[in-house]
């Protein structure tokens, strides 16, 4: 999910982002996107070769690469089309079982208090021009509910401050601001462990976004660095923002409407409604298998808080 990933991926793998660009540098162009998708094809297939009398070692390599999409695919820097290195990366898979996604957290670790202090820094140049949202005394506690009206029909979801403050805080003043309105949801992705719909990019490719950043929050915090790493399950139902690494959210948001499995790194700030579900299924029921643009064209037409 420049926040964000946003580009179309392909679907092997699965962090604009979203689930995801997973480090600090820039999401590539879509040249160098291609290349990279194709060499990871590759790599895929030569695993598959090699793999075929450790069947465990194929998922456990397939699931790694599953892993890691939302938001980018900075994984295909770290997998290479040479076969010595595939070789060494299925041996040592073969003797690991794949591991299954954990529950993710029921929410913070340690309580926020009432209030909280939010940090936004200007970080780019604004798609849209929008100011920086108040970052003094953000209430961290209680819901707000605000509708999406898209071109397929609405979506209400509901802001849970008590869970990403900052994120809720955020989301709320772009919404009021009008910084959502007539802007197109760039990606959906339907694959094996993973169904969303991505938006949040006035630019409408994923590379856009409100001009600051700020931190993340739950399920990060109270995380240790190992766990970053592994992958929990991100149920129906969920909203969450959108990255393109640590520390990097900013309007990119995504709409999680089938269990999707991703590391915890992915602030968790709100639910979406069964009416908003039911609409987000008809978007993805048309929507192409793998990752990519939706079918047909997904606008938020308007957003209000409600």
């Amino acid at each position: 999910m420049r926040h964000n990933d946003a580009d179309q991926t392909a679907t092997r793998k699965v962090g604009n982002s979203t689930v995801a660009d997973k480090k600090n540098s820039p999401l590539p162009n879509e040249a160098r996107r291609d290349a990279n998708l194709n060499t990871l094809e590759k790599a895929i297939k030569a695993r598959d070769r090699r793999a075929k009398t450790a069947p465990l070692g194929v998922v456990a390599a397939t699931l790694a690469v599953l892993v890691l999409l939302v938001g980018g695919i900075w994984f295909a820097s770290t997998y290479s089309s040479n076969d010595d290195n595939v070789a060494e990366e299925s041996s040592s898979a073969e003797t690991t079982p794949a591991a299954e996604a954990a529950a993710l957290p029921a929410g913070p670790t340690k309580p926020y208090g009432e209030t909280v202090k939010c940090e936004y820094k200007a970080e780019g140049e604004a798609s849209k021009e929008v100011k920086v949202p108040e970052s003094e005394d953000v209430k961290a506690s209680g819901t707000t509910k605000v509708t999406l009206k898209t071109n397929s029909g609405e979506v209400p979801i509901e802001l849970d401050a008590s869970k990403s403050p900052c994120s809720a805080n955020s989301f709320e003043h772009l919404v009021q601001a009008k910084f959502y309105d007539n802007t197109v949801c760039h990606r959906s992705v339907k694959s094996a462990g993973m169904t969303i719909l991505q938006c949040g990019d006035p630019t409408g490719v994923g590379s856009g976004g409100p001009g600051y950043s700020f931190g993340d929050e739950y399920p990060t915090n109270g995380v240790s660095e190992a766990e970053l790493e592994n992958p929990v399950t991100y149920p129906r139902g969920t909203l969450a923002m959108a990255n393109s690494g640590p520390d990097t959210n900013g309007s990119q948001f995504f709409l999680v409407t089938g269990e999707t499995q991703l590391p915890p790194k992915y602030n968790v700030f709100g639910t979406i409604s069964e009416e908003g579900l039911k609409t987000l299924d008809g978007i993805l029921e048309k929507a192409p298998e793998g990752d990519g643009k939706p079918a047909e064209e997904v606008k938020i037409e308007s957003a209000q808080v409600a």
